[in-house]
């Protein structure tokens, strides 16, 4: 598992190191991981995009001033949860969101928490949109409210470097530099002119 001071820095310079880092997710008695391969940056303290910008403190955005690495997921449409991580030191809000993953482990566990068959039952288009979302990550992975606040080193949750340090070898894992794109972030348009910060990034 990284160690908590990865988390314990800049928003920005977290989310574009988490591409390629392994989220692994522990329930009854499963274990299953998934290769980041998408985020998001999100700073409290002058993004208008961030539920705490400004500082603003409430119920909801309460744990995006807890201490680095703690998760904080939060509902959607009233049906889609998204995972985020936390970051930089306890007080400050910001966090980067995880918008997409690749399975690593459990692949048929996290087809059926999506779509309720096996992985060889999904039809191409369930296989492209696999695990392309924020949404989509938390459902696979079975991330709800319930983990909301969970402090970083839970074992329910989890950031590796390798898939070797949960004792796995896997030959898709990729080796080498990686190719990080950024971009504008998806779906942040009331934010105004922060809504043009180039701070999402994917491989």
């Amino acid at each position: 598992m990284v160690p908590q001071s990865f988390f314990d820095r800049d928003t920005v310079a977290v989310a574009r190191d988490l591409l390629g880092k392994y989220l692994v997710r522990r329930y009854d008695g499963l274990v299953l991981a998934a290769r980041i391969t998408e985020t998001e940056a999100y700073i409290g303290r002058m993004d208008r995009a961030c539920h705490a910008y400004n500082y603003r403190r409430t119920a909801r955005t309460e744990p995006l001033f807890a201490p680095p690495g703690t998760a904080y997921v939060y509902l959607i449409y009233g049906m889609h949860h998204c995972l985020n991580l936390v970051t930089e030191r306890e007080g400050e809000p910001a966090a980067v969101l995880i918008r997409g993953v690749q399975a690593r482990r459990g692949l048929d566990i996290i087809a059926e928490n999506r779509f309720r068959c096996k992985a060889e039952g999904m039809t191409p288009c369930q296989r492209k949109h696999f695990l392309d979302g924020p949404g989509k990550v938390c459902a696979g992975l079975n991330i709800d409210r319930r983990l909301n606040g969970l402090p970083y080193g839970a074992p329910e949750l989890e950031v590796c470097s390798s898939l070797a340090e949960i004792g796995l070898s896997d030959p898709a894992e990729d080796g080498g530099p990686l190719r990080i794109h950024t971009g504008v972030r998806i779906g942040v348009d009331y934010a105004g002119e922060d809504a043009g910060l180039p701070w999402r990034f994917w491989i």
